[in-house]
């Protein structure tokens, strides 16, 4: 099968400046390209990288792009462009995948491949506008509800496919819980919609008292051009961390992998306060603290119900309570406090991220390409 996936315009691959997205499907097309389909990866051109090469079997055709923008109409006026560029380096495909927001609609050759849209973040209500799409696939249920809920004409051509959680690094077991260090994790970008913030607070508050012994590791970019927050943000963290004293430490970016499944391997809890109600769509981060058997807690957004369950694969807190921070503080507190309970959770949660290996996603996609291009000639053939 020829497949085409086409990444956006503001992170490269490989993924030197992060990007979940990017990262899961540059892992599935190294995996599609083991079994022998022939895989095109359009994604950011950027210096030291060339325009074209192959590696692990993938041909990577790279586009000029941009940084991120703070505005979000600047933003799409920025992918419009990138999308445009996009166009004259498309190969000949059986299917095409896009997360990009203007290509779907400016794809008009079905040479380039059969349109698979995958939807990496909550629709903003251009769903309906994507009418030439042969599916609407979507990490979790969540997603594929708004999607419905947006464009229900097209409920037939969504489907789910989650992410992969990362292959382990060694084939040795995780270390338990017992025998970590007293370390809470966060890893993802630093923005107030990641909910750092209340984080932040609630260590602090019990930083000298429930937390005496405890450490936060605050792992991830708060640079804007990376997603983050900014520097105003960050500074406003620090100063919120320092009742704390030396107990919490901003790391900044990790992107290399073997470095962050250790740093997951190493804690204990992994916090993952989230307050995106319409831009989180999956929650990578936590499936990966749940591969390296670290505990998770999470808001209760819809997007993590997919994989956890209160006191079975992690713990959920209240984000929508009227003071988040104190909640999110006295959930920690409860959890920290039952040792046993934090093992057997972590243990759950390792068990359940097992069921998100590479290849079986690899093999949900595979599966799901081939019955769109069925659908298709179906189509074709009643015409």
């Amino acid at each position: 099968m020829k497949i085409t996936i086409v990444l956006g315009a503001f992170l490269p691959v490989p993924t030197t400046m992060g990007g979940a997205v990017e990262k899961m499907w540059l892992a599935v097309a190294t995996e599609f390209a083991r079994r022998g389909h022939q895989v095109a990866m359009i994604s950011r051109a950027m210096p030291g990288l060339p325009r074209e090469e192959f590696a692990d079997g993938v041909r990577h055709l790279r586009v000029r792009g941009f940084d991120t923008p703070r505005s979000l109409l600047w933003l799409k006026f920025l992918d419009l462009i990138y999308s445009w560029r996009t166009l004259p380096v498309l190969p000949e495909a059986d299917i095409i995948v896009t997360n990009t927001f203007w290509l779907p609609l400016l794809l008009r050759d079905a040479s380039r491949g059969r349109l698979y849209v995958h939807v990496a973040r909550f629709p903003k209500g251009q769903m309906r506008f994507y009418g030439r799409a042969a599916r609407l696939q979507a990490p979790s249920t969540a997603v594929v509800r708004a999607i419905i809920a947006q464009a229900p004409a097209l409920a037939s051509r969504t489907a789910v496919v989650p992410y992969p959680a990362p292959a382990p690094a060694t084939t040795s077991p995780p270390t338990s819980v017992a025998a970590r260090e007293r370390t809470i994790l966060f890893v993802g970008r630093v923005h107030p919609e990641k909910g750092v913030h209340l984080l932040v607070q609630a260590f602090a508050a019990g930083a000298r008292t429930v937390f005496a012994d405890w450490k936060l590791r605050i792992v991830g970019p708060a640079e804007a051009r990376f997603g983050g927050g900014g520097e105003s943000y960050l500074a406003s963290l620090e100063k919120a961390a320092q009742t704390a004293s030396t107990q919490v430490t901003f790391t900044g970016s990790i992107f290399d992998p073997d470095e962050l499944a250790r740093r997951y391997g190493a804690a204990r809890l992994f916090v993952y306060p989230s307050l995106a109600e319409r831009g989180e769509s999956f929650g990578l981060a936590p499936l990966e603290a749940m591969s390296r058997q670290c505990a998770v807690l999470v808001s209760s957004l819809e997007c993590f119900a997919d994989f956890v369950r209160e006191g079975e694969t992690g713990f959920i807190f209240d984000h929508r309570a009227s003071d988040a921070a104190r909640a999110l503080g006295q959930k920690m507190e409860k959890i920290l406090a039952d040792d046993s309970s934090l093992e057997r959770v972590a243990e759950g949660g390792y068990r359940k991220a097992s069921e998100y290996s590479l290849s079986h996603v690899a093999d949900l996609y595979l599966n799901d390409f081939h019955s769109v291009m069925q659908e298709s000639h179906v189509a074709g053939t009643k015409r």
